[in-house]
C-alpha cells in the first residue's frame, strides 16, 4: 500500500484513469497551481519575445546588431538571476508561511513587474524590472508542484503534475498568440513598438492572486509538521543530512543542464529564425516598422510551434516515466535535448524548417521538464520540499543565467559571420551531458511514497 493508501498497480495498470481518483478539491488546487504556473511562464516567453526588438529601441539607431545581441542576452542573465534568487527565498516562505500564500505574493509580484516594464525608457530600468519580476517568477514553480504532490494521491501524483508543466506550455503559446496579434498591429501601423504592449499583456492575471488568497487551503501535511514545530524551510537541514544533501546536489544538476539548455540556448531560436528570415524580408523590399513587425509576428510563429511540441514533450515524459521510471526517463530525455538541438541549429535554413524542426526542438527540450515537476518533490520531506524543489530548480537557474550570456559572447566575441548563431548553439548542447553524468547518483522514486 502507499502512503494514502493505493494499491499497488495491478495487471490492468496500463488502462489506468488516472484522474477518477481525483475530488473536486483535487482538481481545484491543480487548476491553481496550472494557472500560476502558466501565467508565470506567459511573463518568461513574452519577455524572450520583446527583449531583442526592446534591446534595439532602448539602445537607439545606430547600434550594431552584435550589441544588440549582447545586451539581450546580459538582460537574459539579469532575470535569470533575479528567477534564481527569488525563487530560493519563495521556497523557503513556501515552507515557513505556506505553499498558498506565497503563490499568491509570486503571482502578484511577477504580473506587476511585467506590466511595468512597459515603462522602461532605457536599458538600466529595462533590467530592473526584469530582476524584480525574477523575483515572482522564481518562486511560483517550487511551491505550485509542492501543493499538488501533497494533496493529490500517490498514483495520479505524477499525472497530475505532467499537467501542471504542461500547461506552462500553454503560457508559452499565450505569449506567442499575443506576439503574432501585435506584431500584426505593429506592421499595419496600429501600434508602434510592440513588445511594451507585450510587457502590458503580461500584467493581466493580477487577479488570479485572489483566487488564490480565498479558496485554497494549505496541505494537511504542511499543517501538521507546523503543528508539531518541526523545523520548516531550513537550509540548514537541508544540507546536514547526507540524504536530503545528496538530492539537493543530483536535483540541482539535473535541473541546471535543462534550464541552461532552454534558456542558454532553445529560446534563442528566435534569433536563430530572424538569420534565417530577415534576409529575406529585407530582400522583398520591407525595412522600418513593416520589416520590425513582420519579424515580431514571426517570432511569435516560431514561439507557437515551439511550445506546440513542447506540451506533448512535458506529457510524454509523464507516460515514459510510468513504464522506465525515473532515471531512465531522464536519459532518454537529455539525449533527445542534445540531439534536436544541436539538428536544428545547424539545419534550420528555410522558412518551411520552422515548422517541423522547432516542434521537435521543443519536445525534447521541455520533456525534461515535465521530468523536474514530477521527480524534485519526490526528493525531500515535507518539512524541506518547497525550499529543497526551489533549491534544486533556482540554483539550476542561477547557474543557467550563464548560459545566455555564454551564447551572446560566443555569436559576438568568439564566432564570426552569418554562421555564428549556428556555432555557438551546437557548442552549448554540450550542457546536456551534465544531466547524463549526475544520473548515476540519482536515487529512483518511482512507485515510493513522499518522504516524509
Amino acid at each position: 500500500m502507499s502512503a494514502t493508501g493505493t494499491p499497488p498497480a495491478a495487471a490492468g495498470e496500463s488502462k489506468y484513469k488516472w484522474y477518477r481518483e481525483l475530488t473536486g478539491y483535487h482538481w481545484f488546487v491543480i487548476g491553481v497551481a496550472s494557472m500560476g504556473w502558466m501565467f508565470d511562464t506567459m511573463a518568461q516567453q513574452l519577455f524572450n519575445l520583446a527583449r531583442r526588438p526592446a534591446m534595439a529601441q532602448l539602445l537607439g539607431p545606430g547600434t550594431s546588431s552584435a550589441e544588440i545581441s549582447y545586451q539581450a542576452s546580459l538582460a537574459t542573465t539579469i532575470f535569470l538571476i533575479g528567477w534564481g534568487i527569488g525563487g530560493i527565498l519563495g521556497g523557503i516562505l513556501g515552507d515557513r508561511i505556506g505553499r498558498a500564500k506565497t503563490m499568491m505574493v509570486t503571482i502578484l509580484s511577477y504580473t506587476l513587474f511585467t506590466g511595468l516594464s512597459f515603462f522602461s525608457t532605457n536599458v538600466l530600468d529595462f533590467n530592473i524590472y526584469r530582476f524584480l519580476c525574477g523575483f515572482g517568477v522564481g518562486g511560483q514553480f517550487a511551491v505550485g508542484v509542492a501543493i499538488v504532490a501533497e494533496v493529490v494521491p500517490a498514483r495520479p501524483r505524477p499525472y497530475a503534475l505532467g499537467l501542471v508543466q504542461a500547461c506552462s506550455a500553454i503560457g508559452n503559446m499565450l505569449a506567442a498568440v499575443t506576439g503574432i496579434f501585435l506584431g500584426q498591429m505593429e506592421q499595419s501601423g496600429s501600434i508602434a513598438g510592440a513588445w511594451r504592449y507585450m510587457f502590458l499583456a503580461g500584467a493581466l492575471p493580477a487577479p488570479l492572486a485572489l483566487v488564490v488568497f480565498k479558496k485554497l487551503k494549505e496541505p494537511e501535511s504542511w499543517l501538521k509538521a507546523r503543528a508539531e514545530k518541526k523545523k520548516l524551510g531550513s537550509f540548514g537541514d537541508l544540507f546536514s543530512d547526507p540524504r536530503w544533501r545528496r538530492n539537493s546536489i543530483v536535483g540541482m544538476l539535473l535541473a541546471s543542464a535543462g534550464v541552461v539548455g532552454l534558456w542558454g540556448i532553445g529560446f534563442f531560436s528566435y534569433d536563430l529564425q530572424r538569420t534565417v528570415l530577415e534576409p529575406q524580408f529585407r530582400a522583398q523590399g520591407l525595412s522600418g516598422a513593416l520589416l520590425a513587425g513582420k519579424i515580431t509576428t514571426w517570432n511569435g510563429i516560431t514561439s507557437l510551434f515551439q511550445n506546440l511540441g513542447a506540451f506533448f514533450g512535458v506529457y510524454a515524459f509523464t507516460y515514459l516515466t510510468h513504464y522506465t521510471g525515473r532515471k531512465k526517463a531522464f536519459a532518454i530525455s537529455f539525449v533527445a535535448a542534445m540531439g534536436m538541438t544541436a539538428y536544428t541549429f545547424w539545419n534550420l535554413r528555410a522558412l518551411s524548417d520552422v515548422f517541423w524542426m522547432i516542434p521537435l526542438m521543443g519536445f525534447a527540450q521541455l520533456s525534461l521538464f515535465g521530468g523536474y515537476a514530477i521527480y524534485l518533490p519526490e526528493l525531500f520531506p515535507t518539512r524541506l520540499r518547497s525550499t529543497g524543489t526551489s533549491f534544486c530548480y533556482n540554483v539550476g537557474r542561477l547557474a543557467a543565467a550563464a548560459g545566455p550570456l555564454t551564447l551572446g559572447v560566443l555569436t559576438s566575441r568568439v564566432y564570426q559571420g552569418p554562421d555564428a548563431m549556428r556555432y555557438a548553439g551546437v557548442t552549448m548542447c554540450a550542457v546536456f551531458l551534465v544531466g547524463l553524468a549526475a544520473l548515476p547518483f540519482a536515487p529512483e522514486t518511482k512507485g515510493q511514497p513522499l518522504p516524509d
